[in-house]
C-alpha cells in the first residue's frame, strides 16, 4: 500500500538537520568566546525547566526541591563552576511563590500568616531595606548581594513554609529530608577522609580553601557543603535533632534508625574539626532538658553535660586524636584564633562607636571585597555572624536582630511547652533545640546566614509556630 507523506511534515522534518547544524555551530562559537559557561548553562536549563514546572504544578514539591538544592549547590559550584548557583535559590523561592499565588486548587489560610514570626520577618526585611540610606555609603550592589541571604531568604521562606508545611505529615517529610540528606553528607565526608577527593575538591584544597581546611596535615572535612564550619555545625544541628527523636515515644525500629543516624551525624561533626559545633550541642541540650518537664531527666542530663564539659576543659585525655583535640580547643580561652577574633572586635568597637547604624550591608565579609573594596571594614574578617550584623547594621541593628532571635527562641519554647501530643512535642522540641543551637553557634561562625543551615532554621521556626494548630489536628496522618 502506497503511503503519502504530509507536505508540511516533510518541510518540518527537512528543517531539523540544517537547524541542528546552525545551533551546533552557534553553540561552538559562543563556547569559544565565553568558555564552558555556555554549555554549562544549557545543561543547567535541562534541570531548571522541570523544576519550574514542578513548582507551579505542586508548590509543596517546589519547597522540597529548594531544601534539597540548598544542600547541594556548593557541590555544583565546586565540581562544575562558572555559574552563580546561589542565584538559583532566589529563583526557586520566587517561582514557588508564583506557584502558590497562581495555583488553582491551593487554599491559603491567611490567619496562619498573621503570626509573630511572619511579622518579625517583615520587620527585619524592612529594616534591611532602610539600610540603603545608611550614611556610611556602602555600595548598593553590595547591599543587594548580602541582603539576599541576610533578609530576603528569611522573608520569603518563612511564610512559604507556613502556607505549605502546615500538617503533621509535612513536618515528618521535613524531618526525613534533612536527616536523610545530612546522613548522605556525613558518608560523603567519610569518603573524603579515607578514600580521596574529586577533581573539584582537590582544586578547592589546592587554592585558598586549603589554608583553612588542611591544618598541620589534617583534613577538615567539608563534604558537599561550602566549608568545614558549615558542614560541622549542620551535622551537629541535625545530629541533635536525630538524637532527640531517638529518645522519643516512637516505635522501637524508628528509634534505632534515628540513633544510627545521630551517631553517623555526630561523627561527621567530629571529622569536620569545627569547634563551634560544640555550642550547637550544648545550647540545644539545655533547651531540650528544660522542655522535657522531667526533673529526673533534667538532673541526669545536667550531670552528664557537666562531666563532658569537665572532660574537655580540664583533661588532656584523647588529645592524640586530632578530632577530639580540635573540639577541645573550643573551650581554650588562650587559643590563638580566639585571640585574633577579640583583637578584630576591639578594632571594630572603636570604628563603630560613632556609627550606630554600622558601615552598611555588604561592607564586611565576602561581598565587601568585590563591591566595597578600599573601605575600612573590608579588611577585617567578621568570623562571627553576630559580629557581621554589628558591623553592617550597627549597635541598633544588632539589638534589633538579637531581640528578634531571643523572642523567636522564647516563643518557640513556649509553644512546645504547651503541646499535649507527646510525639508532636518531641519533634517540635528537636526543631526548637536545633534552631536555637544554630543561632548561638553563629556567634563563633557565620552559620545561620549560609545554606543549608538557613533553610533548615527558617523551616523549623515556621513549623514550630504552627505547633498549636498541629496539636489540634486529628487526621492522624504521619510518617514518623
Amino acid at each position: 500500500m502506497r503511503q503519502y507523506v504530509n507536505s508540511s511534515e516533510f518541510k518540518i522534518t527537512g528543517l531539523i538537520l540544517p537547524l541542528g547544524i546552525v545551533f551546533a555551530v552557534g553553540l561552538g562559537w559562543l563556547t569559544a568566546i565565553n568558555g564552558v559557561i555556555v554549555p554549562a548553562i544549557l545543561i543547567a536549563l535541562i534541570f531548571i525547566i522541570p523544576l519550574i514546572a514542578i513548582s507551579f504544578i505542586s508548590p509543596k514539591k517546589g519547597v522540597i526541591v529548594l531544601i534539597g538544592y540548598c544542600f547541594f549547590y556548593a557541590l555544583f559550584a565546586r565540581e562544575v563552576g562558572s555559574i552563580p548557583y546561589g542565584l538559583a535559590i532566589d529563583g526557586l523561592l520566587i517561582i514557588t511563590w508564583l506557584g502558590v499565588l497562581f495555583h488553582n486548587s491551593l487554599s491559603v489560610n491567611q490567619r496562619d500568616l498573621k503570626n509573630d514570626l511572619c511579622t518579625l520577618s517583615l520587620i527585619w526585611f524592612v529594616y534591611n531595606f532602610l539600610q540603603l540610606a545608611n550614611p556610611a555609603g556602602a555600595s548598593p550592589m553590595g547591599w543587594f548581594q548580602e541582603s539576599r541571604s541576610s533578609a530576603f531568604y528569611w522573608f520569603m521562606a518563612v511564610p512559604l513554609f507556613t502556607i505549605l508545611f502546615n500538617k503533621r505529615k509535612d513536618l515528618d517529610i521535613f524531618l526525613i529530608i534533612i536527616i536523610g540528606i545530612s546522613v548522605l553528607a556525613a558518608l560523603n565526608g567519610v569518603r573524603q577522609l579515607y578514600v580521596g577527593f574529586t577533581p573539584g575538591e582537590q582544586a578547592f584544597l589546592s587554592g585558598p580553601g586549603g589554608v583553612t581546611h588542611m591544618l598541620w596535615g589534617k583534613l577538615r572535612v567539608f563534604s558537599f557543603y561550602g566549608d568545614a564550619a558549615q558542614f560541622g555545625s549542620s551535622q551537629a544541628h541535625v545530629g541533635l535533632i536525630a538524637l532527640i527523636l531517638a529518645l522519643g515515644p516512637f516505635e522501637k525500629w524508628k528509634r534505632i534508625l534515628f540513633a544510627i543516624a545521630a551517631c553517623i551525624l555526630l561523627y561527621g561533626m567530629l571529622i569536620s574539626g569545627t569547634r563551634g559545633a560544640f555550642f550547637v550541642l550544648a545550647i540545644g541540650t539545655v533547651i531540650t532538658l528544660v522542655l522535657t518537664k522531667n526533673v529526673k531527666a533534667l538532673a541526669a542530663g545536667s550531670v552528664f553535660a557537666l562531666l563532658v564539659f569537665c572532660f574537655l576543659k580540664f583533661t588532656t585525655i584523647g588529645n592524640t586524636n586530632y578530632e577530639i583535640y580540635r573540639f577541645r580547643s573550643a573551650l581554650d580561652p588562650t587559643d590563638a584564633s580566639l585571640s585574633v577574633r577579640f583583637q578584630n572586635q576591639s578594632i571594630l568597637r572603636d570604628y563603630l562607636s560613632t556609627r550606630p547604624f554600622g558601615g552598611g550591608v555588604g561592607s564586611i565579609g565576602f561581598f565587601a571585597h568585590e563591591y566595597n573594596s578600599g573601605k575600612f571594614l573590608t579588611a577585617i574578617p567578621p568570623d562571627s555572624y553576630w559580629v557581621k550584623i554589628w558591623a553592617s547594621y550597627g549597635i541598633v541593628g544588632l539589638i534589633v536582630w538579637l531581640g528578634i532571635m531571643m523572642f523567636i527562641i522564647g516563643k518557640s519554647c513556649g509553644i512546645v511547652w504547651n503541646i499535649k501530643d507527646k510525639r508532636l512535642k518531641t519533634k517540635l522540641m528537636a526543631l526548637t533545640a536545633g534552631a536555637a543551637g544554630i543561632v548561638c553557634c553563629s556567634y563563633g561562625n557565620e552559620i545561620i546566614n549560609i545554606m543549608p543551615s538557613s533553610i533548615i532554621v527558617y523551616g523549623s521556626w515556621a513549623i514550630v509556630f504552627l505547633g498549636s494548630k498541629l496539636d489540634r489536628q486529628v487526621d492522624g496522618k504521619s510518617y514518623i
